[in-house]
């Protein structure tokens, strides 16, 4: 079979064909009767180079009487001259209806004549193309010197043929400039109807394409369809329906299976539930029925689960597919995609689904057809679907009805029958279950990604001091969850944490540790702990909660007012740090560190001075690292890119991404965060040290007054200096020796910070009518917007929070 169309793109004519090989001429004829695709065998058999024949008239240059509308009739040179093809059936548009074929003589160079074999298949469906034209010349199959016993076409479809899944693969060969879809389109169709072969002798067998001089399709099946009948009534079958009467069961069941197992292989190919939609909807058109409708449950199109039990009139249903062999938009304005509707009782919709089993309507009646059409409110569908022959069909898995599918064959084509009931039936068991799996994984994945996202926090995109920008890609499509992790904690003092974390590992485990030690980080660092006394703590954590528990860990404390960050790394990737004032990036020299969980390694930490502009930039190594690359590559990448001027914060981590996630190879999960450190004026910070004595109480008011007034803050000034005064008073109150801390910083909002050297916490007390102490936090909680506490090596911290008013 492989040396029949070896050279399928090779001119016939000019040299006798070995026995065994035809060589092809393949053209493709548009809507308008106009050539889309010319082949180099087509140029050498009719003599007209590809560049004169394109967008030319079909019958102006091929021999094929009858299989376009007469008016277009041929007038060029390559017309033939006798013998035209058999009669042809043309459907309502003048188009062809059914293949065809014909043996014509054309003109040659000088007074020579060529005799031509030619074939017209059509093609319906999406695209412009209509017609596809196989020609052959007869000359080089040695016809009429004897050299072949005989030349006689045979159908393909149910005989044995061996090669004919070898023709279905080399077929697109000899479309060439035709996209892939377009020529699978053609393929799928040509096969749909079968193809004949030319029997070079009684041994040698060549498939061609399509069919002649053999009985067309629906005679076949209308001889069938008799014998059936007859030996369904008992009576003796005609002799000459006879050999049709015994073959009539072998081959309805090998072409069933020869449908269901082409079906089995076309859907399926992905987890993704709407692609599976679409391959089941596709999988049947134009092969089995002309219209294929697939609806869904409202909980399998969202991805949920759903109670059991049989639906009812109630249960909304979502149509996810359409296809039809109509023209387009017919059946799109009517009945789109995307709607949801429940369907009444009395419906042969609502009897499948409810009963779990096909039904089968030979014709839609008028009656019927508007009992259905008045589901549809303003769309009047009876034009599209009364006359049809109609089979309705359930998406069901482990016998829970899923959906269902509404097939409809054009009146012109048989009705379904008994056998495409059962046809049917397992078609849609098969489609149920892959549906199923489709269904299942997207809700598997939607609680992953619901899990991810619980776990990473939303971090706001403006702290006290610095911008923020966060980025989070999961890895492959199988691990979409997994242990990397960002944070940003706001600390007192107008500083904040940064962490970036990376759990050993993918899926619900490391997730699950993950959330573990993020929590407990967060934790920490609202105790103010520093960053190496931090990871020493985690470090411990893991330990406790077991061997498996590795992970490394990037922690930084960025001081605005200061001007500088505190880092300490447990096994993590450096920082990349971008100086605003030349531009420059660099990865921070800091001590490695072991990952959280090895136990028994000291973390050491460091501080860099920053100044207002610099970026921090902080990831995981999914992002730098690729299988068989030197670490190193993704740095240097990773400091480059980072280094791009960018207009915002998000294009500038959109930008970090583009650079390294297009170099391919990346598997694991990428956290990624980045801070612009734009720190806080002198002139926006105010403090003062008071003396352990109650009369300093007043002087820390007037000073706060005093300064709000300075800053045109007047507004604020009031609650301030209340609040400010119980927080000192407390301080004076229960300090020992060292003087009492007052602090004002104005930034995103006002914070008040007052320090002592008691390490006791304040508590937040309900006071009663004769209680002398604990009114002055409740006054603070009520007042501020948000107020807190937290050790200091020295003591403690007490602050709270005002709103800045609008400007």
């Amino acid at each position: 079979m492989d040396r029949g169309i070896d050279r399928a793109e090779q001119g016939a004519g000019t040299e006798p064909a070995e026995p065994g090989r035809v060589p092809l001429a393949v053209v493709v004829v548009d809507r308008d009767g106009l050539v889309s695709h010319w082949s180099r065998g087509a140029r050498r058999l009719f003599g007209v180079p590809k560049e004169e024949a394109i967008g030319r008239t079909a019958l102006d240059l091929l021999p094929v009487s009858g299989a376009l509308p007469e008016e277009q009739g041929p007038t060029g040179a390559g017309a033939a001259e006798d013998d035209p093809g058999p009669g042809l059936e043309s459907s309502l548009d003048g188009g062809l209806s059914y293949p065809a074929a014909g043996r014509a003589r054309l003109t040659a160079s000088g007074d020579g004549r060529v005799d031509v074999l030619w074939w017209a298949y059509p093609l319906v469906g999406p695209g412009p193309e209509r017609l596809l034209v196989v020609a052959a010349g007869t000359e080089g199959l040695g016809a009429g010197d004897g050299a072949c016993e005989r030349i006689a076409p045979g159908f393909a479809l149910h005989t044995d043929f061996p090669g004919a899944e070898e023709l279905a693969r080399r077929l697109p060969e000899i479309l060439p400039s035709m996209s892939v879809g377009e020529s699978t389109r053609i393929v799928a169709q040509v096969l749909e109807l079968g193809y004949p072969i030319l029997e070079f002798s009684r041994n040698d067998r060549v498939p061609v394409t399509p069919d002649w001089g053999v009985a067309r399709r629906a005679e076949r099946r209308a001889r069938r369809e008799r014998a059936a009948r007859a030996l369904a009534a008992g009576e003796p079958v005609p002799e000459e329906l006879r050999a049709e009467g015994e073959d009539l069961e072998y081959a309805a069941v090998r072409e069933r299976l020869e449908f269901l197992n082409e079906v089995s292989g076309r859907i399926g190919t992905s987890l993704d539930l709407s692609r599976t939609i679409v391959e089941v909807s596709r999988a049947v058109v134009p092969r089995f029925t002309d219209v294929a409708g697939t609806y869904l449950r409202e909980q399998v199109v969202a991805g949920e689960g759903f109670e059991d039990g049989v639906p009812d009139t109630t249960t909304m249903w979502h149509r996810v597919a359409l296809e039809h062999t109509d023209e387009p938009g017919r059946w799109d304005d009517v009945v789109p995609v995307g709607e949801a509707m429940p369907f009444p009782a009395h419906t042969p919709f609502f009897q499948c689904m409810t009963s779990g089993q096909p039904v089968l309507v030979p014709r839609i009646s008028e009656q019927m057809g508007h009992a259905i059409a008045a589901q549809f409110d303003k769309r009047d569908i009876r034009p599209l679907i009364t006359g049809r022959s109609m089979l309705v069909v359930p998406l069901k898995a482990r016998n829970v009805v899923l959906g269902f599918m509404i097939l409809l064959r054009h009146p012109e084509r048989p009705v379904f029958n008994d056998m495409d009931r059962v046809t049917g039936a397992e078609l849609a068991a098969r489609a149920g279950l892959v549906l199923d799996n489709a269904r299942m994984y997207t809700f598997q994945e939607n609680v992953a990604e619901t899990l991810q996202d619980s776990m990473l926090p939303h971090i706001p995109s403006r702290m006290a001091g610095c911008d923020i920008a966060t980025r989070y890609l999961p890895g492959t499509l199988l691990g979409r969850i997994g242990g990397d992790w960002f944070d940003a904690v706001k600390l007192h003092g107008g500083r904040t944490a940064f962490v970036v974390g990376d759990v050993m590992g993918h899926g619900l485990n490391s997730a699950a540790m993950m959330g573990q030690l993020r929590t407990a980080v967060q934790t920490m660092a609202g105790l103010d702990l520093p960053p190496a006394q931090l990871l020493r703590n985690l470090d411990d954590l893991a330990q406790r909660l077991g061997d498996s528990y590795l992970a490394t860990c990037l922690y930084a404390v960025y001081d605005p007012i200061a001007g500088e960050l505190h880092l300490a790394n447990a096994g993590h990737i450096p920082p990349v740090l971008v100086r605003a004032a030349d531009g420059r990036s660099e990865l921070l020299d800091l001590p490695t560190g072991a990952p959280i969980g090895v136990g028994g390694v000291p973390f050491q930490a460091v501080r860099v001075r920053v100044e207002p502009g610099d970026r921090l930039v902080m990831c995981t190594d999914g992002l730098v690292e690729v299988r068989g690359e030197d670490i190193g590559v993704g740095l240097a990448t990773l400091c480059e890119s980072a280094a791009h001027p960018a207009a915002s914060m998000d294009d500038a981590c959109d930008t970090i991404i583009r650079a390294l996630n297009t170099r391919g190879g990346r598997k694991d999960d990428v956290a990624l965060l980045m801070a612009r450190l734009g720190g806080i004026e002198p002139d926006d910070v105010a403090e003062w040290r008071l003396v352990l004595d109650p009369a300093e109480v007043g002087r820390a008011r007037a000073a706060v007054r005093e300064q709000l007034h300075d800053w045109g803050l007047a507004k604020l000034a009031a609650p301030a200096e209340l609040m400010a005064g119980e927080l000192v008073t407390n301080a004076v109150r229960h300090s020992h020796a060292r003087p009492v801390a007052l602090r004002l910083v104005r930034g995103d909002t006002l914070l008040c910070e007052v320090d002592d050297d008691d390490h006791e916490l304040p508590t937040l007390l309900h006071a009663g009518p004769l209680d002398e102490a604990g009114r002055g936090l409740r006054v603070v909680s009520t007042l501020s917007r948000a107020w807190g506490s937290s050790r200091t090596k020295a003591g403690k911290t007490v602050w709270f929070e005002l709103t800045l008013p609008r400007r």
